[in-house]
């Protein structure tokens, strides 16, 4: 298969009409098409729609995949849920775009790497990316600030610009990113957000709060009262047109004078970031080989202490007088060399070689396979 590209949908908070699906249909005669979403796999040619065009007038969540390293997620949120205002921040070029629409606001998000490998059920991802879309409406900007590092991790692959990621400081650090949501760990794995920039990143973010108790009727009640009587009317009439499951949560919130998202200011710069995960990766393989070269010290350790046993073990192979028995003769004399290094018997280790090389030297096979492994040497 030399090319694959696939296009899913999903329509969440409302379902689409027969006859907006039949205008879907135009656009491809091989979609799955159902009231809540609409897929299609390509392995030649192209798809013939607009896909954001697609999702500013039917769903609410895409995601596009490619095997040429290309994923893409877009989420759609009623306008009044989350300002642009509030995403601008973590916009950054083609990675990361918001605009809105008459009725909603877009987010777009895409990770690009032509030498990643394929990942493997990547397919099935939206639907757990798709809960992003209540947790920013619920004020939670986790989600924007791993779209963030996934752009800056590719910009970093891209461009060695020291300079400019110097001058570039990250946008405000929400709360909680050392426990994200299922949702959120979705979208970090399909944006390939790099795991040691994330735990940098994390360091600077304040635990998550613990999620309010909602309040009940006694005090929701004169709360509702002291509203103004313009804001009553717009909050009952975006109740009624029926669009905007998270309208609950965000009237309490605002009832209550809660925040719309807990964050600190940015203050790290890119540069800091990316030198801060490049330190954590260079820390963590030198800690890999140092427990890797304790534990073959201790292998070595325990095969000194077991000399005896090899030699004869060797000299049995080497009495069969069969080629496959000299192979296995001096892969036990290689392993034994090292260990007798190890243990500062070298001298001794190779005096004895040198006396089975005499003992057989009328073997060409046998000698000819231990002047190979230099193990005089």
């Amino acid at each position: 298969m030399s090319e694959y590209q696939y296009y899913g949908f999903l329509a969440i908070d409302r379902p689409l009409t027969s006859d907006e699906q039949e205008q879907l249909r135009s656009l491809s005669t091989r979609a799955r098409i159902t009231a809540t979403s609409f897929t299609n796999e390509y392995q030649w040619g192209n798809f013939r729609g607009d896909s954001r065009r697609m999702v500013e007038q039917y769903y609410d969540a895409h995601l596009y995949l490619t095997n040429w390293g290309t994923h893409q997620v877009i989420l759609r949120l009623p306008k009044g849920q989350l300002p642009l205002r509030a995403l601008e921040p973590y916009c950054f070029d083609e990675y990361v775009e918001a605009w809105t629409t008459k009725t909603h606001l877009v987010l777009d998000l895409r990770s690009e790497d032509e030498s990643g490998d394929w990942d493997e059920g990547a397919e099935d991802s939206l639907g757990a990316i798709a809960g992003v879309r209540a947790e920013l409406a619920a004020g939670d900007h986790r989600a924007l600030y791993l779209a963030w590092l996934s752009a800056i991790g590719a910009w970093a692959f891209q461009e060695d610009d020291e300079e400019a990621y110097r001058a570039a400081v990250e946008p405000p650090v929400p709360a909680g990113l050392d426990r994200l949501t299922a949702p959120q760990r979705a979208l970090a794995d399909f944006l390939r957000v790099d795991a040691d920039l994330l735990a940098v990143a994390a360091e600077a973010s304040p635990p998550a709060p613990a999620p309010p108790k909602r309040p009940g009727k006694k005090k929701l009640a004169p709360l509702i009262a002291a509203l103004p009587e313009k804001e009553k009317d717009g909050l009952l009439l975006r109740l009624a047109l029926g669009d905007e499951p998270q309208l609950g949560a965000e009237l309490v919130r605002r009832l209550r004078g809660e925040p719309s998202a807990v964050t600190v200011s940015g203050q790290r710069s890119v540069a800091e970031l990316l030198d801060a995960a490049h330190a954590r990766v260079t820390e963590r393989r030198q800690r890999a080989e140092r427990v890797r070269v304790e534990a073959r010290a201790m292998k070595l350790t325990a095969l000194a202490a077991e000399e005896g046993a090899i030699w004869h073990e060797v000299e049995n192979h080497v009495a069969r007088k069969q080629a496959a028995r000299y192979d296995s003769a001096v892969a036990l004399l290689v392993v034994l060399r090292d260990a007798c290094d190890h243990v500062g018997r070298g001298l001794e280790f190779r005096q004895r070689v040198a006396a089975l090389r005499e003992q057989y030297r009328h073997l060409p096979g046998l000698l000819r396979r231990l002047d190979d492994r230099a193990l005089l040497g």
